[in-house]
Protein backbone atom coordinates (compact mmCIF):
# COMPACT_ATOMS: atom_id res chain seq x y z
CA UNK A 1 0.00 0.00 0.00
CA UNK A 2 1.80 3.20 -1.11
CA UNK A 3 1.78 5.86 1.61
CA UNK A 4 2.89 9.46 0.83
CA UNK A 5 5.83 10.76 2.87
CA UNK A 6 5.52 14.46 2.00
CA UNK A 7 2.52 15.23 4.18
CA UNK A 8 2.54 17.54 7.19
CA UNK A 9 2.05 16.08 10.65
CA UNK A 10 -0.43 18.24 12.63
CA UNK A 11 0.83 19.63 15.92
CA UNK A 12 -0.98 19.64 19.27
CA UNK A 13 -3.78 17.35 18.22
CA UNK A 14 -4.48 13.96 19.72
CA UNK A 15 -2.91 11.06 17.85
CA UNK A 16 -6.38 9.77 17.02
CA UNK A 17 -7.54 13.15 15.66
CA UNK A 18 -4.38 13.64 13.61
CA UNK A 19 -4.61 10.14 12.17
CA UNK A 20 -8.31 10.44 11.41
CA UNK A 21 -7.90 13.79 9.62
CA UNK A 22 -4.99 12.60 7.48
CA UNK A 23 -6.48 9.24 6.51
CA UNK A 24 -9.82 10.86 5.70
CA UNK A 25 -8.05 13.43 3.51
CA UNK A 26 -6.19 10.68 1.65
CA UNK A 27 -9.49 8.89 1.02
CA UNK A 28 -11.21 12.10 -0.11
CA UNK A 29 -8.51 13.17 -2.58
CA UNK A 30 -7.95 9.66 -3.95
CA UNK A 31 -4.50 9.06 -2.50
CA UNK A 32 -6.14 5.99 -1.00
CA UNK A 33 -8.29 4.60 -3.79
CA UNK A 34 -11.76 3.02 -3.50
CA UNK A 35 -11.39 -0.67 -2.75
CA UNK A 36 -7.80 -0.29 -1.51
CA UNK A 37 -6.87 -2.41 1.49
CA UNK A 38 -5.49 -0.51 4.46
CA UNK A 39 -2.72 -1.82 6.66
CA UNK A 40 -2.80 -0.34 10.16
CA UNK A 41 0.91 -1.02 10.73
CA UNK A 42 1.89 0.87 7.57
CA UNK A 43 -0.44 3.73 8.42
CA UNK A 44 0.96 3.90 11.96
CA UNK A 45 4.51 4.07 10.66
CA UNK A 46 3.66 6.70 8.04
CA UNK A 47 1.88 8.93 10.57
CA UNK A 48 4.34 8.39 13.41
CA UNK A 49 1.79 7.04 15.86
CA UNK A 50 0.99 3.69 17.46
CA UNK A 51 -1.50 1.25 15.97
CA UNK A 52 -4.12 2.05 18.63
CA UNK A 53 -5.08 5.53 17.33
CA UNK A 54 -5.00 4.14 13.79
CA UNK A 55 -7.49 1.44 14.70
CA UNK A 56 -9.67 3.98 16.53
CA UNK A 57 -9.55 6.27 13.49
CA UNK A 58 -10.50 3.46 11.15
CA UNK A 59 -13.47 2.59 13.37
CA UNK A 60 -14.63 6.20 13.20
CA UNK A 61 -14.09 6.29 9.44
CA UNK A 62 -16.18 3.16 9.14
CA UNK A 63 -19.01 4.75 11.13
CA UNK A 64 -18.91 7.66 8.68
CA UNK A 65 -18.89 5.44 5.61
CA UNK A 66 -15.33 5.97 4.38
CA UNK A 67 -13.99 2.48 5.07
CA UNK A 68 -15.40 -1.00 5.63
CA UNK A 69 -13.79 -3.21 8.26
CA UNK A 70 -13.89 -6.98 7.88
CA UNK A 71 -12.89 -8.55 11.23
CA UNK A 72 -9.78 -10.72 11.03
CA UNK A 73 -9.58 -10.05 7.30
CA UNK A 74 -9.07 -6.53 5.99
CA UNK A 75 -10.09 -2.91 6.07
CA UNK A 76 -10.96 -1.42 2.69
CA UNK A 77 -11.74 2.05 1.40
CA UNK A 78 -15.38 2.20 0.36
CA UNK A 79 -16.43 2.77 -3.22
CA UNK A 80 -17.54 6.20 -4.45
CA UNK A 81 -21.19 5.87 -5.37
CA UNK A 82 -22.04 8.43 -8.05
CA UNK A 83 -25.77 8.36 -7.34
CA UNK A 84 -25.20 9.16 -3.67
CA UNK A 85 -25.21 12.83 -4.63
CA UNK A 86 -29.02 12.63 -4.74
CA UNK A 87 -28.97 11.65 -1.07
CA UNK A 88 -26.14 13.94 0.04
CA UNK A 89 -27.04 17.32 -1.41
CA UNK A 90 -30.69 17.80 -0.32
CA UNK A 91 -29.93 17.60 3.43
CA UNK A 92 -26.76 19.62 2.94
CA UNK A 93 -28.74 22.24 1.00
CA UNK A 94 -31.26 22.45 3.84
CA UNK A 95 -28.53 22.87 6.45
CA UNK A 96 -26.72 25.49 4.37
CA UNK A 97 -29.99 27.38 3.87
CA UNK A 98 -30.65 27.33 7.62
CA UNK A 99 -27.08 28.49 8.24
CA UNK A 100 -27.69 31.51 6.01
CA UNK A 101 -30.84 32.36 7.95
CA UNK A 102 -29.09 32.08 11.32
CA UNK A 103 -25.99 33.93 10.14
CA UNK A 104 -27.94 37.13 9.54
CA UNK A 105 -28.12 38.02 13.23
CA UNK A 106 -24.33 37.57 13.61
CA UNK A 107 -23.15 39.43 10.51
CA UNK A 108 -20.44 42.07 10.70
CA UNK A 109 -18.85 44.27 8.06
CA UNK A 110 -15.72 42.10 8.32
CA UNK A 111 -17.67 38.94 7.50
CA UNK A 112 -19.35 40.57 4.51
CA UNK A 113 -15.96 41.74 3.24
CA UNK A 114 -14.54 38.25 3.72
CA UNK A 115 -17.42 36.74 1.73
CA UNK A 116 -16.95 39.28 -1.07
CA UNK A 117 -13.19 38.68 -1.21
CA UNK A 118 -13.70 34.91 -1.20
CA UNK A 119 -16.18 35.12 -4.05
CA UNK A 120 -13.73 37.23 -6.05
CA UNK A 121 -11.09 34.52 -5.56
CA UNK A 122 -13.67 31.93 -6.58
CA UNK A 123 -14.49 33.87 -9.75
CA UNK A 124 -10.82 34.16 -10.63
CA UNK A 125 -10.29 30.41 -10.19
CA UNK A 126 -13.19 29.71 -12.55
CA UNK A 127 -11.89 32.28 -15.05
CA UNK A 128 -8.54 30.47 -15.05
CA UNK A 129 -10.37 27.13 -15.33
CA UNK A 130 -8.67 25.94 -12.14
CA UNK A 131 -11.67 23.92 -11.05
CA UNK A 132 -9.89 22.08 -8.27
CA UNK A 133 -9.06 25.41 -6.63
CA UNK A 134 -12.55 26.72 -7.36
CA UNK A 135 -14.04 23.78 -5.51
CA UNK A 136 -11.91 24.47 -2.45
CA UNK A 137 -12.75 28.18 -2.46
CA UNK A 138 -16.45 27.43 -2.91
CA UNK A 139 -16.27 25.32 0.24
CA UNK A 140 -14.51 28.19 2.04
CA UNK A 141 -17.31 30.57 1.03
CA UNK A 142 -20.03 28.34 2.44
CA UNK A 143 -18.01 27.52 5.55
CA UNK A 144 -17.82 31.22 6.43
CA UNK A 145 -21.61 31.29 6.56
CA UNK A 146 -21.83 28.05 8.56
CA UNK A 147 -19.29 29.42 11.06
CA UNK A 148 -21.21 32.69 11.32
CA UNK A 149 -24.43 30.82 12.13
CA UNK A 150 -22.77 29.74 15.41
CA UNK A 151 -24.68 26.48 15.73
CA UNK A 152 -22.43 23.55 16.70
CA UNK A 153 -24.97 20.92 15.63
CA UNK A 154 -25.24 22.36 12.13
CA UNK A 155 -21.46 22.73 12.03
CA UNK A 156 -20.88 19.06 12.80
CA UNK A 157 -23.56 17.75 10.43
CA UNK A 158 -22.31 19.96 7.58
CA UNK A 159 -18.73 18.82 8.16
CA UNK A 160 -19.77 15.16 7.89
CA UNK A 161 -21.83 15.63 4.72
CA UNK A 162 -19.32 18.02 3.16
CA UNK A 163 -16.53 15.45 3.45
CA UNK A 164 -18.52 12.98 1.36
CA UNK A 165 -19.47 15.65 -1.18
CA UNK A 166 -15.83 16.70 -1.46
CA UNK A 167 -14.79 13.11 -2.15
CA UNK A 168 -17.53 12.70 -4.74
CA UNK A 169 -16.52 15.92 -6.50
CA UNK A 170 -12.82 15.04 -6.55
CA UNK A 171 -13.43 11.61 -8.04
CA UNK A 172 -15.84 12.86 -10.69
CA UNK A 173 -14.12 16.17 -11.53
CA UNK A 174 -17.09 18.45 -10.98
CA UNK A 175 -16.78 21.77 -12.81
CA UNK A 176 -18.31 24.76 -11.09
CA UNK A 177 -19.67 27.45 -13.41
CA UNK A 178 -20.20 31.20 -13.56
CA UNK A 179 -23.74 30.60 -12.31
CA UNK A 180 -22.25 29.84 -8.89
CA UNK A 181 -20.45 33.18 -8.86
CA UNK A 182 -23.72 35.01 -9.50
CA UNK A 183 -25.52 32.99 -6.82
CA UNK A 184 -22.79 33.77 -4.30
CA UNK A 185 -23.13 37.45 -5.12
CA UNK A 186 -26.91 37.23 -4.62
CA UNK A 187 -26.42 35.45 -1.28
CA UNK A 188 -24.10 38.20 -0.06
CA UNK A 189 -26.54 40.93 -1.12
CA UNK A 190 -29.48 39.17 0.56
CA UNK A 191 -27.46 38.73 3.74
CA UNK A 192 -26.76 42.47 3.72
CA UNK A 193 -30.48 43.12 3.30
CA UNK A 194 -31.29 40.64 6.09
CA UNK A 195 -33.75 38.95 3.72
CA UNK A 196 -34.18 35.62 5.50
CA UNK A 197 -36.70 34.12 3.09
CA UNK A 198 -34.85 34.91 -0.13
CA UNK A 199 -31.36 34.10 1.09
CA UNK A 200 -32.57 30.71 2.28
CA UNK A 201 -34.09 29.92 -1.11
CA UNK A 202 -31.08 31.09 -3.15
CA UNK A 203 -28.73 29.12 -0.92
CA UNK A 204 -30.82 25.97 -1.26
CA UNK A 205 -30.95 26.28 -5.05
CA UNK A 206 -27.21 26.92 -5.19
CA UNK A 207 -26.71 23.41 -3.84
CA UNK A 208 -29.59 21.58 -5.50
CA UNK A 209 -28.70 22.90 -8.96
CA UNK A 210 -25.46 20.96 -8.63
CA UNK A 211 -27.37 17.67 -8.79
CA UNK A 212 -28.60 18.46 -12.30
CA UNK A 213 -25.15 19.61 -13.44
CA UNK A 214 -23.52 16.54 -11.91
CA UNK A 215 -25.93 14.16 -13.61
CA UNK A 216 -25.39 15.87 -16.95
CA UNK A 217 -21.71 14.88 -16.96
CA UNK A 218 -21.04 11.89 -19.18
CA UNK A 219 -20.04 8.82 -17.28
CA UNK A 220 -16.84 7.30 -18.63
Amino acid sequence: MPIPTDHSKPVRKSAKESAFNQIQQWIIDGTLQPGEKLNDSELAEALGVSRTPIRESLQLLESQGFVKMYPSKATQVTEVERDSIKDLLPPLAALQALSAELAISHLTDEIITLLEDTNERFAEAIRLENYFLALKIDEEFHQIIVDTAKNPYIFNMVAHLQAHVRRLFFHHSIILTKKSIDEHHAIIQLLKEKNITEVSEVMRQNWLRTIEEFQSINVN
